[in-house]
């Protein structure tokens, strides 16, 4: 069974694209759902429908969020599927698999004014010439003109950048690239971190990286959190936070702008439309507040 393991988790990587994160929670869940058939009699060779739904079960009634459920549900159907294929099972019991959809929350959004006011405040702190916070407002800027995940950020090379055409090539899950445009408040931020900031910082051995950190190695995506986290801190008491709460702001202000659905998943990197979609709610969500706030029969 470790061949086996060791041979599904080769798969993950190489086959599905699957990032670390996700390598290391479905191997997870995966171990979790072994022990549990084991404790059962059941063994690996025999998982069926009704220990993967015990197995769910038992996940439920230990007060495990539905988001929870959900990703272990797909992390067992993933498993059972390859499993199959590989003659590991005589048949794929995950197909009959089905949990309870998780609950949508609206993702938080910073509003135009915020926005601008956390941009503002960074480009203050970069005027004073120091190349870290010239950097942070190159990372900030471009977060918020890409919609990129920090991770997406993270992995940026000096050469993905084409500062003539304004986009920059982003390469997201599943090892997919796509291209995306930023505007000129990102390409003057991003000339002058190139330009009077990364030197400063760069190293011998720092390589191609775009974003460097205080000892000129990579940036990582916790600092890369940091950096936007300082940003929003004087905002009072908004609820957006993180390299995320750009993300979401810079979709919804795409659409509140007047994007087409199929453009602004096409700039997120999403697979689906259905993802992108939530936005659209949150566009929804603000326009109805406007109307309660501003109409006489509301």
């Amino acid at each position: 069974m470790s061949e086996a393991l060791a041979e599904y988790e080769t798969y993950l990587r190489l086959e599905r694209g699957r990032s670390e994160h996700t390598v290391r929670a479905y191997l997870a869940d995966l171990t979790a759902l072994l022990a549990f058939a084991a404790d059962r009699g059941v063994a690996a060779d025999r998982l069926d429908l009704a220990t993967l739904r015990a197995w769910l079960g038992e996940r439920a009634a230990s007060g495990a969020a539905r988001t929870t459920l959900a990703r272990q549900a797909s992390s067992a159907r993933t498993y059972t599927a390859w499993a199959a294929r590989r003659g590991h099972l005589d048949a794929d019991p995950g197909v009959r698999l089905k949990t309870p959809r998780a609950h949508r929350t609206l993702p938080t959004v910073l509003s135009s004014d915020d926005a601008g006011q956390a941009l503002r405040n960074a480009a203050s702190v970069a005027a004073e010439g120091d190349p870290i916070a010239v950097r942070d407002l190159a990372i900030a800027e471009l977060l918020y003109a890409t919609g990129a995940r920090v991770a997406e950020l993270s992995a940026l090379d000096v050469d993905d950048l084409e500062a003539g055409r304004g986009v920059v090539r982003l390469t997201g899950k599943g090892d997919r690239q796509r291209t995306v445009p930023y505007g000129a408040p990102a390409g003057r931020a991003l000339q002058a971190w190139q330009r009077l900031g990364r030197p400063r910082l760069a190293r011998p051995d720092s390589g191609p990286a775009l974003f460097l950190g205080a000892r000129g190695g990579r940036l990582g995506v916790r600092q890369a959190r940091t950096v936007v986290d300082r940003a929003l801190e004087g905002l009072g008491d908004t609820a957006a936070r993180g390299p995320h709460a750009l993300r979401h702001t810079a979709a919804t202000h795409l659409l509140d702008g007047g994007a087409d659905l199929r453009s602004v998943q096409e700039l997120l990197g999403h697979a689906s439309l259905r993802t992108t979609q939530v936005y659209t709610h949150v566009s929804i969500d603000r326009l109805r507040e406007g109307y309660r706030q501003a109409h006489p029969r509301a």
